[in-house]
């Protein structure tokens, strides 16, 4: 109950900064020149000013700046993203359609850096100074150096290219028209090369953590009382020092959860994955004010449930979070 109880009052903290985090976007964007009917008219080949006019009075962007933001506050409140105008369809929407792709990628990215980081880093510190600590760190060192889009143009010319074991690019195979169980297959091999991408420089980061905490962790009273009682290496490390050192990496997810977002608008726009990232980016460029904030307004979302899922692990794992010591 104690748990709960913390993690709802930081859920419930983290309210005002969603609201502070649209506003400073939609502060930002009234500094880019245009708006979304100059971006219709372009791609209109033009149109003249009456047009133009018409179109604002439409769309509700003939008022200030701070009415747009009051009114869309007020929808946000009902919880309507509005109406996105170059894609002529609701936001919410235009945003269902994008997110599992963006959901799937962050999750099995998350899941394979984590997994690997932390048993990497395990050996790694088990075997500190010697050659499994050597080849693991220089691997991570490579890995955390290597930038995503080079490593994925990369991936795309050996596996899909060369070798031509994976798809390229996109989501699915639309052409085939699969279901079941053939279509997550299906899509789970359009997932292998964006997540290896999006995950390995995680995996770098996780594993350099867990080794320095497994080693912190190693040198503590509790571990050497442990040895002394004549526990079993194994059994010293699994039930003891495991879970204090994985302290770091669960609080590593939360912070990295907006950062991971951050990172797969490079993975989408690489591999064509009709993900948020990508609708993102086509949204800035359109200057689609409605879907970006849209977009901003699910992806904070995202972001603070994921910090409530680490508030719960981390307390489960230590309960003097709870306990108030």
């Amino acid at each position: 109950m104690r748990i709960l109880t913390l993690a709802g009052r930081r859920l419930a903290a983290s309210i005002p900064t969603l609201v502070l985090i649209l506003i400073g976007v939609f502060v930002l964007l009234q500094f880019a020149p245009g708006d979304t009917v100059d971006a219709m008219m372009a791609q209109m080949g033009g149109g003249d000013a009456a047009t133009a006019k018409q179109l604002r009075e439409y769309y509700g962007l003939d008022v200030s700046a701070w009415a747009q933001l009051g009114n869309y506050l007020w929808r946000l409140v009902r919880l309507d993203l509005g109406f996105s105008a170059i894609y002529g369809k609701p936001v919410a929407t235009v945003i269902a359609e994008r997110l599992p792709a963006t959901i799937l990628l962050m999750t099995a990215s998350l899941s394979l850096a984590f997994f690997f980081g932390l048993i990497f880093g395990v050996i790694a510190a088990r075997g500190v100074n010697r050659w499994p600590d050597t080849l693991i760190s220089t691997l991570g060192l490579v890995f955390y150096a290597m930038p995503t889009f080079w490593f994925g143009l990369m991936a795309i010319v050996v596996f899909a290219i060369y070798l031509q074991w994976l798809p390229a690019g996109g989501f699915e195979d639309i052409t085939v028209g699969l279901t079941g169980l053939a279509r997550t297959l299906d899509i789970a091999r359009h997932l292998v090369l964006p997540t290896l991408t999006l995950g390995l420089f995680y995996m770098a980061i996780y594993l350099r953590i867990m080794r320095g905490s497994m080693l912190e962790v190693l040198t503590l009273d509790f571990v050497r009382t442990a040895r002394a009682k004549g526990m079993d290496e194994t059994r010293v490390v699994v039930r003891h020092v495991l879970r204090n050192a994985l302290l770091p990496m669960v609080t590593l997810i939360g912070l990295q959860a907006g950062t991971m977002l951050g990172g797969s608008v490079v993975v989408e726009s690489v591999f064509s994955l009709p993900g948020l990232g990508r609708l993102a980016y086509e949204s800035v460029i359109q200057r689609d004010l409605n879907t970006l904030l849209g977009i901003v307004f699910v992806s904070a979302l995202l972001v603070i449930v994921v910090n409530f899922i680490v508030d719960l692990l981390y307390a489960r794992l230590d309960p003097r979070i709870t306990t108030g010591g």
